[in-house]
C-alpha cells in the first residue's frame, strides 16, 4: 500500500507540473508529424510516414517515431523523480519514515508509468483519424502498444535509475539520454557496420528491433524478456544505489 501511495502521490505531481506538460505535448506533435506531415515533405522517402497520397495505411512508423521520441521524452519525464528529492534535502525524511528503499523506486516507477500511460492515451486520436481512411488491424495495433508499454517501461526505468546518481536534474536527464541512446540508436548503428557473426550478436541489444517486430503484429517473446530484462535491472541498480546514500 505504501507502493501504491507513493505511486499516486507522484502520479498526480506530474498532472500539476507544467514541465510534464510541456513534454507530452511535445511527445504529441512528434507523432502528429509523423502522422500527417506537410505535403512538402512528401518528396522525401515515402516509407518515412503513415499517410502518403497512393499508399496503404501503417501504424508502425507511428509507433517507431514514439520510441524514438521516448530516448529524449524519458529523461525529461523521470530526472525529477529523485535528483529532486536530492536537491531539496527531502530524501533524507524518505528514507528515514517507514518505507523500504524498493517502495520507495517501485513507487516512484509506477508514478511515472502511469503519467507515459496517459501519453500513449492521448495517442488515440491519431488512431481515431486513421478509422477515417483506413482500417486498423486490431491484432497490430494492440501488439504495437504492447510494445511502447514494454519499451517505454525499460526506458523509465533506466532514467529513474540516472535520477539516483545526481542532484541535477538536467545532469540526470543528460545520462539518461547517452545510456538509451545506445540501447536505442547505438546497437543498430553498430550491428550494421560490424562483421558477421558478432553483428548478430550486438543486434540482440537493439531496442528498436524488438519494437519494430512489434509494430507489425508479432508477439515476440524474446522482446518481452529483453523490455522486461532492461526495466528490471535498472530499477535494481536505482534501489541499490539509493541503498548506498543510507551509508553516506
Amino acid at each position: 500500500m505504501k507502493t501504491l501511495s507513493l505511486a499516486r502521490k507522484e502520479l498526480a505531481g506530474y498532472f500539476f507540473s507544467p514541465l510534464a506538460y510541456v513534454v507530452g505535448a511535445l511527445f504529441l506533435c512528434a507523432c502528429a508529424l509523423k502522422f500527417a506531415p506537410p505535403p512538402a515533405l512528401w518528396t522525401g522517402s515515402r516509407d518515412f510516414f503513415i499517410l502518403v497520397p497512393g499508399r496503404s495505411a501503417s501504424l508502425r512508423p507511428l509507433f517507431e517515431m514514439m520510441a524514438r521520441a521516448m530516448i529524449v521524452v524519458g529523461p525529461l519525464l523521470t530526472m525529477r523523480l529523485l535528483s529532486d528529492e536530492f536537491r531539496s534535502g527531502t530524501i533524507e525524511t524518505l528514507l528515514t519514515a517507514p518505507i523500504t528503499d524498493t517502495q520507495v523506486v517501485l513507487g516512484k516507477f509506477l508514478g511515472v508509468l502511469g503519467f507515459y500511460l496517459a501519453l500513449l492515451g492521448g495517442t488515440g486520436v491519431f488512431l481515431a483519424l486513421m478509422c477515417v481512411f483506413a482500417q486498423i488491424d486490431p491484432g497490430v495495433m494492440a501488439m504495437g502498444y504492447l510494445g511502447m508499454v514494454l519499451l517505454g517501461a525499460a526506458f523509465l526505468a533506466v532514467g529513474l535509475f540516472a535520477s539516483t546518481l545526481s542532484r541535477y536534474q538536467l545532469l540526470a536527464a543528460m545520462v539518461a539520454i547517452v545510456l538509451l541512446s545506445l540501447v536505442g540508436l547505438g546497437a543498430g548503428l553498430l550491428a550494421r557496420h560490424t562483421p558477421e557473426p558478432l553483428n548478430h550478436i550486438i543486434a540482440n541489444f537493439d531496442a528498436m528491433r524488438f519494437l519494430s517486430r512489434f509494430a507489425r503484429g508479432q508477439f515476440d517473446t524474446r522482446g518481452l524478456v529483453y523490455f522486461l530484462s532492461i526495466a528490471g535491472w535498472f530499477l535494481f541498480l536505482s534501489v541499490k544505489t539509493l541503498e548506498s546514500r543510507r551509508w553516506r
